[in-house]
């Protein structure tokens, strides 16, 4: 898939667990972790912007646009 979730990433930014994330925001740890190894197919915007809130950072910061090789 071409977009990338770099929610590892802010999360080790701001020194926060998968448990902490997920109480914070109401999500089970099961779904925050789908989502943050590139399993999640989709992502509601009330959950990016929860997750944003809990982060203190942008959309931007948690999703990334990869282009694809075409051969793939």
């Amino acid at each position: 898939m071409a977009i990338i979730v770099n929610l590892d990433v802010m999360m080790a930014k701001r020194k926060m667990s998968v448990t902490e994330l997920a109480n914070e925001i109401d999500i089970t740890m099961a779904n925050l972790s789908i989502l943050k190894n590139n399993k999640a197919k989709a992502v509601r915007f009330t959950t990016l912007d929860a997750i944003c809130k809990a982060l203190k950072c942008q959309p931007g910061d948690i999703l990334e646009y990869v282009e694809e090789d075409q051969d793939e």
